[in-house]
């Protein structure tokens, strides 16, 4: 039996780097690979930005309000702490993943693809298509609203349609403007998430200019927890779970992004490790200590945060911050959450371009969507992909919005189903390599422990996406569809390939089966070539500091 996607000719051509140009290893000097297709101009410092504040949208700093007002602070703190885990369970299985074979083209529904089977690639890819680009939509809408915090009287068509020019621009441009974009859109917000941190730290303490001691007193009164929809215990398990379900939407493909970086990133054997590893700084300090600071600052029975504003006058640190009586800071963090929804809009672009281009490498999608001009930009999938930009405009219209709402109602289970297959395509990877005797660079202690947890939570999860409906006087008909409309497309998606295109292969690749070689020399051979390049460019800046290291010597021998 052939081993299963073994690439034809063609795809040979694109998917794989091109080994005649390997290296140069003249006086010294060392070149990474010259590959086909994308280019690998993502350095190290934009991953580990891009891993850190990437997708980080308007759900962390206005939505977290929501589940704010309906849960209390003790069950939102609980619920991103837990979500936090699960996430990082899954992180660390995809980089597991995508340590082994960072392929240009490398994206989790290619992984699915190649160790799963081709039905399961071919459902997930185009999940990741028409989601990323529907989400793109909603953050271009998120980023006009935001606009409209401060007065003026331009339409908000206008708006959409300048913010869809700069994220258009940005991703038509070499993958490395996009890179430096990202970097700087993603440390401006972990700048003002820091510094919302520091001053829910200052307003806690009673550093704000009523001088008021806030304390956790808001945990005391209203209090920590509160009843949703039913009373008594009941009431604060459906708040609970709620909180819980509705925190995932903060988390939203952050995993993925690392993955599909993988293909254009500059030495992703030693860089994406270290993406995975910010990650987990990303959790603890922006989600968990983030819910923290939010409770403690803001009562859940605040006027605004449920008023559906979509801007600061919604975001808790502002109701916070008005409470406080602190002047102008309330339009710095305004712009601080345009620029969010801007990066986000930005990601969205490029994931869903590089979704596209995924499935053309892998065959579900046509060949032309893997083309690249000179500088690696795959044209033709991010003309396709920025499509989807235009659904933002049927938001102007009160009759059209309804059917936007309709496409973003699509999304409501995409991240959950992402997750399941994630967690999944791991344990098959493990489980090949475990058969067949492979080696990889990169696990995991917590594996595969935590994807076995994550897989079982998201799953029950998914299932509770919109339990509430099926609470007395709750269930409408529309309510159902638009919370569960994705699962039933993504199983006609899965199950239409498999008994059509897909009839002569298996549910799932034996592991003896799976393919592991196509593509591994040239990663390896990559690999060793920047850790050359690196290691020689270092040599220089460590000649400058010898005289500082023979200073700190005795020091530093001392902790070795």
């Amino acid at each position: 039996m052939e081993p299963p996607c073994k690439p034809d000719d063609d795809h040979e051509k694109v998917a794989q780097p091109d080994i005649n140009e390997v290296e140069s290893c003249q006086a010294g000097q060392s070149q990474p690979l010259q590959q086909g297709g994308t280019k690998r101009n993502i350095k190290s410092r934009h991953a580990q930005m891009m891993a850190i504040g990437g997708t980080v949208g308007t759900g962390l700093f206005v939505g977290s309000g929501q589940a704010l007002a309906i849960a209390g602070p003790g069950f939102l703190l609980l619920s991103y702490t837990v979500m936090s885990c699960m996430i990082y369970g899954i992180v660390t299985a995809v980089i597991e993943v995508g340590t082994y074979l960072p392929i240009t083209g490398s994206t989790m529904a290619y992984y699915a693809n190649r160790f799963v089977s081709p039905s399961l690639g071919f459902a997930l890819g185009w999940l990741y298509f028409y989601s990323f680009g529907i989400i793109l939509a909603y953050e271009i809408t998120a980023a006009s609203i935001v606009i409209n915090y401060w007065p003026n009287n331009v339409h908000s068509a206008v708006w959409i349609t300048i913010i869809i020019v700069v994220i258009i621009t940005l991703n038509f441009s070499p993958v490395g403007i996009y890179a430096e974009s990202e970097f700087w859109f993603a440390s401006m917000k972990v700048l003002m998430l820091i510094g919302l941190l520091i001053l829910s730290v200052v307003l806690v303490l009673g550093g704000g200019p009523s001088r008021e001691r806030l304390g956790f007193r808001y945990w005391e009164n209203p209090g920590a927890t509160r009843a949703y929809l039913v009373d008594g215990s009941g009431g604060r398990f459906t708040a609970f779970l709620y909180s819980l379900v509705f925190s995932g939407f903060s988390f939203y493909f952050s995993p993925e992004l690392i993955i599909t970086t993988g293909g254009e990133m500059r030495n992703p054997r030693k860089n994406l490790p270290i993406a995975s590893r910010h990650f987990f700084y990303r959790l603890v300090f922006f989600y968990v200590l983030g819910s923290l600071a939010i409770g403690a600052i803001c009562a859940y029975d605040s006027e605004g945060l449920t008023s559906g504003a979509g801007n600061a006058a919604a975001s808790p640190w502002v109701i916070a911050i008005h409470n406080a009586g602190i002047e102008t800071l309330p339009s710095i963090i305004n712009a601080g959450i345009l620029t969010s929804a801007w990066s986000s809009g930005n990601s969205y672009l490029y994931m869903s371009s590089r979704s596209l281009y995924s499935l053309a490498i892998a065959g579900n999608a046509p060949r032309i969507f893997a083309r690249c001009n000179n500088y690696g930009l795959p044209i033709y999938a991010v003309i396709a992909a920025s499509g989807f930009c235009f659904l933002a405009y049927l938001s102007v219209n009160t009759d059209a919005g309804v059917v936007f709402n309709w496409f973003v109602s699509l999304t409501n289970t995409a991240g959950y189903t992402s997750w399941i297959v994630c967690g999944f395509i791991f344990l098959r990877f493990r489980k090949a390599c475990r058969v067949q005797r492979i080696t990889v660079p990169y696990q995991s202690r917590i594996q595969p422990y935590a994807s076995c947890i994550s897989i079982v939570a998201f799953a029950i999860l998914l299932l509770c996406n919109g339990f509430t409906v099926f609470y007395p006087g709750q269930f409408t008909a529309i309510g159902f569809l638009t919370t569960y409309l994705g699962i039933p497309i993504f199983l006609c998606l899965w199950l239409g390939h498999k008994f059509t295109l897909g009839k002569r292969d298996r549910w799932v690749y034996e592991p003896a089966e799976v393919n592991l070689m196509d593509g591994l020399r040239e990663v390896e051979e990559d690999a060793d070539a920047w850790n050359r390049s690196e290691t020689a460019a270092r040599i220089p800046e460590d000649l400058s500091r010898a005289w500082y290291k023979r200073l700190w010597l005795p020091f530093t021998r001392i902790w070795e």
